[in-house]
């Protein structure tokens, strides 16, 4: 990681390229399709899940490194 200065805030930017993986958490199938399409089209990896249950198993095999979460789905408190 390089740091690197805009807009007077600082951002990391990763050398590779490789912009890292975010996890998509929504129980409405378009909202998660959407999402996907635009942040695979600007470079991210994007993992999807439908429900909290999904999301946890998604978290633990590919330890994304950010999560966009609706908070209101199926199967996040009867954990």
């Amino acid at each position: 990681m390089v740091k690197s200065s805009r807009c007077g805030g600082t951002a990391l930017r990763n050398l590779s390229g490789d912009k890292g993986t975010i996890l998509v958490v929504d129980d409405e199938a378009s909202i998660r399709r959407i999402l996907q399409t635009r942040l695979e089209m600007i470079g991210y990896d994007v993992v999807t899940a439908s429900d909290g249950e999904e999301a946890l198993l998604a978290f633990r095999k590919e330890t994304p490194d950010l999560i966009v979460l609706d908070v209101m789905m199926p199967k996040l408190w009867e954990m």
